[in-house]
């Protein structure tokens, strides 16, 4: 009896040991999956901060992304945002479409959002409607437009003071100019462009009333040769600076102005570039001088690179206007030209980007201010 007694013990000790081993193995198992849990967590926590579930594109307009200009600089801007984030070129990371012309707009943007991009930016106000049309299809998806105000939950209107920054352009002209007759060359007559033409009218007259401005549009964004002949009227009518506010066209201004130069290395003549620092396009063959003296630059490239940000962390500014001026350095005018755009010239840009800052002046941005503001000069 007692030897059944002791090895019931036995049996006993035994059985209870099995439990709490396997007690303490479920505790054990319980931690590990926690950790692999927080582990996964995290993984996912990472994700989401980054840009592995966002993706985004662009619709260019006719100018493409090497047009040297507007279209160029947001892609740029795209580009920055991949080697911001690590992601790559493609329909997982950032990628574009290219329009030969305006009936490729709103095809565009469909394939863009049937590929599962988040965000897709219009670039131009030439997509306008294009724009409002995909963004009121697909109301889930996120849609910015460059230059101009597209109205929609799900859309973010980009705009630039760019007729303040096109009147310091105005002031360096009427500073550097031999003949007093400047030229502005603008791709298609819109109330956006006018923004360039009339801040460039009134910077060059707040410096010289008696300054006269030719202007001409070409009517297309994409025409180099047109935009070459119109230099050439202008420069053969005593005009010694052009500022161009027209993509593509104003490559023609370039061809031109190098043109004229090469075959009379003592004339001066000068291009005002737009949108990004066109000092490189000015170059002449052997790189020793441009016939750039300054661009108006608009910084399209941190605009779209900021707003792509801000739809990926969640805070997409869904109708709202995003404005870039000068006071967050979205408009500025290149200084690259050091031989051309001299001490004096900076020193006079400087002093009236201040004035507009501090609210001392009011740059016009229609041709009715205009009109206006010439009577007070």
């Amino acid at each position: 009896m007692k030897k059944n007694k002791f090895l019931l013990s036995i049996v006993l000790l035994f059985v209870l040991s099995l439990i709490l081993v396997a007690c303490g193995g479920s505790k054990d198992n319980a931690s590990t999956d926690d950790d692999a849990k927080q582990t996964n967590d995290e993984n996912s926590e990472e994700q989401t901060d980054g840009s592995a579930d966002f993706s985004v594109a662009m619709v260019t307009d006719t100018g493409g992304i090497d047009d040297k200009s507007f279209n160029q600089s947001a892609w740029e801007g795209l580009e920055a945002w991949g080697e911001e984030h690590g992601a790559e070129k493609g329909a997982s990371g950032y990628d574009y479409a290219q329009s030969e012309d305006d009936s490729d707009y709103l095809p565009n943007f469909t394939r863009l959002v049937k590929n599962d991009f988040n965000l897709i930016f219009g670039v131009g106000f030439l997509l306008e409607d294009a724009v409002s049309d995909i963004a009121e299809q697909y109301p889930d998806n996120y849609f910015a437009i460059i230059d101009t105000v597209v109205e929609g939950p799900n859309i973010a209107s980009i705009t630039f003071a760019e007729h303040e920054g096109s009147f310091l352009a105005g002031v360096a002209a009427a500073m550097k100019t031999k003949t007093n007759k400047l030229g502005f060359v603008g791709g298609v007559d819109s109330d956006l462009i006018n923004k360039f033409e009339v801040g460039f009218v009134a910077g060059a007259k707040s410096v010289n009333p008696d300054i006269e401005v030719q202007i001409q549009y070409a009517e297309d964004f994409n025409a180099v040769d047109k935009g070459k002949l119109i230099a050439s009227n202008m420069y053969n009518s005593d005009i010694d600076i052009i500022y161009h506010a027209a993509g593509n066209t104003g490559n023609g201004v370039f061809a031109e102005a190098k043109d004229i130069k090469q075959n009379d290395p003592d004339r001066e003549i000068w291009v005002i570039g737009v949108d990004r620092d066109q000092y490189e396009e000015g170059l002449n063959e052997d790189n020793s001088a441009s016939v750039t003296l300054t661009s108006m630059v608009k910084r399209v490239d941190i605009s779209v690179q900021e707003v792509t940000n801000l739809a990926m962390s969640g805070e997409f500014p869904g109708g709202e206007i995003v404005e870039f001026g000068l006071e967050d350095e979205g408009i500025s005018v290149a200084d690259t030209n050091e031989e051309a755009f001299t001490d004096d010239i900076k020193n006079a840009v400087s002093e009236w980007e201040e004035k507009i800052r501090n609210g001392e002046l009011e740059v016009p941005k229609s041709r009715t201010e205009l009109e206006e503001f010439e009577k007070d000069l």
